[in-house]
């Protein structure tokens, strides 16, 4: 039986459009590593949603920063759902590989919920990129869940390990140092830690003030340092001048989460995304093993 001629025409055009992106992607291995940051930050398989924080998470900024180069071998910690992964895949699918290392998706029927939740956005970002390997590749997937799942794989395998607003959650349970000392490890010597994170107000040497969600920058690069890492560098690319710190739910109060409501929505929409700690790290090419310790 002949199939309809409209049928043949919508197949063939869904398949046009499948294949338009890898004939786009084909041509950006001849662009600059920024031109080809830009052109996945701003890719049309990106929601319209993800593609409007750019202006608040500077992702092309950050990552050439952080000088993530397309044949790095680079672990993303805790994607959730996958705003930088959409980036990162791409530009790494051909000549590198990205490792994302997100929370356990078999806790869907966990009694708690912080854990169900998580477990169903893991799942979701790994149902994403199983269905749309053309454009993700090959990327590869394991749980990191401290303490119970800490290890992230082989001794200095990775050249740049790259935290997005996570560490807060770690130091909320006393796991920020064991954490750190975890990426000290799978990286190579050399390697690059890259981190951004809520920034907390600074108010003297010793102590800070700081609501839900926020860190202190100086507290951040003293941990680092203590487990292994030397502070290379810091940015104030993801900064944001407007955020006072103060708000009834801390950062949750911003932009995207907006966890007051209707409640002043308009005031957190303008102040915009929270104001950012930017650090670079290194792994030096020669250091001594340090054993595990009390966090400071």
């Amino acid at each position: 039986m002949t199939l309809p001629t409209k049928i043949i025409q919508a197949c063939l055009l869904c398949c046009t459009s499948l294949l338009l992106p890898l004939q786009a992607d084909t041509a950006t291995q001849e662009l600059s590593f920024s031109d080809q940051l830009s052109f996945y930050a701003d890719h049309p398989l990106r929601s319209d949603g993800h593609k409007a924080r750019n202006r608040y998470r500077n992702p092309v900024d950050t990552l050439l920063f952080f000088a993530v180069e397309p044949q790095h071998q680079v672990l993303e910690i805790w994607p959730a759902r996958g705003w930088y992964t959409e980036i990162l895949a791409p530009y790494l699918r051909d000549q590198g590989q990205l490792t994302i290392a997100h929370h356990r998706q078999l806790q869907l029927d966990a009694d708690d919920d912080r854990q169900r939740f998580w477990a169903r956005i893991s799942r979701q970002l790994s149902e994403r990129i199983e269905l749309q390997p053309e454009y993700f590749g090959a990327v590869k997937q394991l749980a990191f869940d401290p303490p119970e799942l800490l290890h992230l794989g082989q001794e200095g395998h990775y050249d740049r390990v790259l935290s997005f607003r996570n560490a807060h959650i770690w130091d909320q349970h006393g796991l920020l140092l064991q954490s750190m000392q975890e990426f000290f490890r799978v990286l190579k010597p050399g390697g690059i830690l890259g981190m951004v994170e809520h920034r907390a107000s600074r108010v003297s040497d010793i102590t800070s003030f700081a609501g839900e969600g926020y860190l202190d920058e100086a507290y951040i690069i003293m941990v680092a340092e203590f487990a292994g890492f030397q502070l290379l560098d810091r940015s104030e690319i993801n900064a944001n001048p407007l955020d006072t710190r103060d708000h009834p739910r801390g950062v949750y109060s911003l932009p995207p989460t907006l966890a007051m409501g209707s409640e002043d929505r308009e005031r957190f929409l303008a102040i915009g995304e929270s104001d950012r700690m930017t650090l670079k790290f290194i792994k030096p090419e020669h250091y001594s093993s340090r054993p595990y310790a009390v966090q400071p």
